[in-house]
C-alpha cells in the first residue's frame, strides 16, 4: 500500500491553505485510514460510520476487535447524532475541559455509527482534541472519526510523526505530520454512564481537576478491571517496547557497581543520575521527581528509543510515588513493564 505523507506544520493556523486538503478529505470519506496528530498522541483515524474503514483499523494495528475505539469530534453538536443523551452534569465538565485531553463514555444511540466502533458495548467514548491541526482535520472531514493510537497494537503509543511512520508506513493510506504531541499520554477517560462518574483510564486531566469543575462527582475507580474493557488500552498488553523494562522504586542510594551494567539503560530524573552505575546508559526522564508533566511528555519517545538502540538489552525506569498527578504515567509504566517492579536496593 502506498502511504501518502502530508506535512501540515506550516499550515496549522489556516489548514485551508494546504493544497492537498481535498485529497485528505476524499480518502477519509471513501473509507481510508489517516494518522493525525492530537495533543495526547497521534491517532489512526477512520470514518466511524464506515464499517469497512473501521475494520481496517483493527487489521492495520493488529488490534483485538473487542477493544473499543474513541470517536473524535470537532463540535459538541455532533453528539446528537450518536449519543442518547448527555447528562447536565457532564455538560458542565465538557464546557470547562473541552476541547482537551479527556474522553467521555456516554450512552450510545444505535444506527448512526457502525457497530464495531464500540466493541460490542452500549456506550461510546468521545473526545474533542485541542490540537490545532488535529481539530482542523476533524472539522474539514466533518464526520465522527474513530481513532485509537496510531501504532501497532501493544507497542508504545506514538507522539511524533516518526513513531507513526516506523509502525504504520505502507499499512495506512496517509500520515499527517504535525509536530510532537504536547501531553504525551492518552486522554483521561471518564465513564459517565453512572453517577458518581468514574475514571476508566487516567490521563492528564486528574480527578482533582474534574472535581474542581464539579465537586464530589467522581467515585472509586479500578484501572485493573479489564475483563470487559469500557476504555481503550485496558484489557491487553499495552505500551510495551521489545526491550525488557522494569520499574525501579526508591532510588535514593547508589546501585551496586560490582557487576557490568554496560548494556543496561536507566530512565530516571536528572536529579537521580548520581545513583546509577557509571557504566550504565543514562536516559533523562525529566528534571526531578516533581516534574511529572515532562515525564508524561517524554515517556513514549523514550520507549521508542530503547528499541532503536541495539546496545540496550534491558532498561530500568523510575517509578514515581503514587498520587493523583502520577497515576496516569504509573498506569502506562506498569503496563509497559508487565507489572515488574524492584526496589533500588534489590539491584
Amino acid at each position: 500500500m502506498q502511504t501518502r505523507i502530508w506535512d501540515l506544520r506550516e499550515y496549522e493556523d489556516d489548514l485551508h491553505q494546504y493544497p492537498q486538503l481535498d485529497e485528505i478529505k476524499r480518502i477519509m470519506v471513501e473509507g481510508g485510514l489517516v494518522a493525525f496528530p492530537t495533543e495526547t498522541v497521534y491517532g489512526l483515524g477512520a470514518n466511524a460510520r464506515n464499517e469497512g474503514a473501521v475494520k481496517r483499523i483493527y487489521t492495520a494495528k493488529g488490534r483485538p476487535s473487542d477493544n473499543p475505539l474513541i470517536v473524535h469530534i470537532h463540535d459538541v453538536k455532533q453528539l446528537d447524532q450518536f449519543v442518547q443523551y448527555v447528562d447536565e452534569r457532564v455538560k458542565v465538565i465538557m464546557n470547562e475541559l473541552w476541547p482537551g485531553p479527556i474522553s467521555f463514555i456516554l450512552p450510545l444511540k444505535t444506527g448512526y455509527l457502525c457497530d464495531n466502533v464500540s466493541g460490542g458495548l452500549n456506550s461510546i467514548a468521545v473526545r474533542m482534541p485541542s490540537h490545532k491541526i488535529g481539530r482542523a482535520f476533524l472539522r474539514i472531514v466533518n464526520e465522527p472519526i474513530a481513532a485509537p493510537s496510531a501504532n501497532l497494537s501493544g507497542r508504545p503509543s506514538p507522539t511524533t510523526f516518526e513513531h507513526v511512520y516506523q509502525d504504520l508506513y505502507e499499512k495506512v493510506d496517509g500520515i499527517i505530520n504535525g509536530n510532537q504531541s504536547d501531553e504525551g499520554l492518552e486522554s483521561t477517560v471518564l465513564d459517565c454512564t453512572q453517577f458518581p462518574f468514574r475514571i476508566a483510564r487516567p490521563g492528564a486531566i486528574t480527578q482533582e481537576m474534574i472535581e474542581t469543575v464539579l465537586p464530589n462527582s467522581i467515585g472509586q475507580s479500578d484501572f485493573n478491571n479489564n475483563e470487559k474493557p469500557i476504555a481503550p488500552g485496558m484489557k491487553y498488553k499495552h505500551y510495551s517496547p521489545d526491550t525488557p523494562v522494569t520499574i525501579i522504586r526508591d532510588l535514593s542510594e547508589n546501585i551496586t557497581a560490582n557487576k557490568s551494567w554496560e548494556n543496561v539503560a536507566f530512565i530516571v530524573p536528572e536529579s537521580k543520575k548520581q545513583f546509577i552505575p557509571n557504566d550504565a546508559k543514562f536516559i533523562p526522564l525529566c528534571k526531578d521527581v516533581t516534574d511529572i508533566k515532562t515525564a508524561n511528555h517524554n515517556l513514549y519517545s523514550i520507549l521508542h528509543v530503547l528499541d532503536q538502540n541495539s546496545d540496550i538489552q534491558r532498561a530500568f525506569i523510575f517509578g514515581f510515588k503514587y498520587n493523583s498527578e502520577t497515576e496516569a504515567i504509573m498506569n502506562r509504566m506498569l503496563k509497559a513493564a508487565g507489572n515488574n517492579v524492584v526496589e533500588g536496593d534489590e539491584l
